[in-house]
């Protein structure tokens, strides 16, 4: 493959799946320094599939694999330095400027999709983006009656958090 090709195929995958590969950025990170961070290591990662892509899965089943999977070994690798960063994260809120006011339910909705372990993450952002059971349990090696009860059991959990918030006005 020619890297004329290879820089073809990636900005037509940029194009068309970069808010793919923010919703997996949001569910992974919550601070806006580690989602530059988590997708910079993204976009690396799929440059250097590119030419490994056998055209075997479709479009999306592969940038969800890269990108979960980066996300993942990020998040792992993230965790041994959570105690040094803790130092530059009490002043980042000097060095950082006001933001606008996001809606408060889809952040109370990404900071609830963190908190789940990295495989009820990964689904619940493959249900969000609208895959089907098989292509779930083909892009996170599990069975698809595992996939169904894993799902079951997050939307319980979300649907009880949320009526919790509700009613205490949160």
């Amino acid at each position: 493959m020619t890297e004329t090709e290879q820089n073809r195929i990636f900005k037509e995958w940029l194009g068309h799946y970069k808010a793919l590969i923010f919703k997996i950025v949001r569910a992974y990170t919550l601070e806006s320094m580690d989602q530059d961070d988590l997708f910079q290591e993204i976009i690396i990662q799929l440059w250097h599939s590119i030419p490994t892509f056998k055209h075997q899965a479709a479009n999306t089943t592969w940038i969800y694999r890269i990108a979960l999977n980066t996300a993942l070994k990020w998040v792992s690798k993230e965790r041994k330095y959570t105690e040094s960063r803790e130092t530059l994260e009490n002043v980042l809120p000097i060095l950082q400027e006001t933001k606008i006011q996001v809606d408060e339910r889809l952040t109370w909705l990404y900071e609830e999709i963190h908190k789940l372990d990295e495989i009820d993450r990964s689904l619940t952002l493959l249900l969000l983006d609208g895959f089907s059971y098989k292509e779930m349990s083909a892009i996170m090696g599990i069975s698809e009656s595992n996939v169904g009860v894993k799902i079951n059991r997050i939307k319980k959990q979300l649907i009880i958090k949320s009526k919790h918030r509700n009613y205490h006005g949160i």
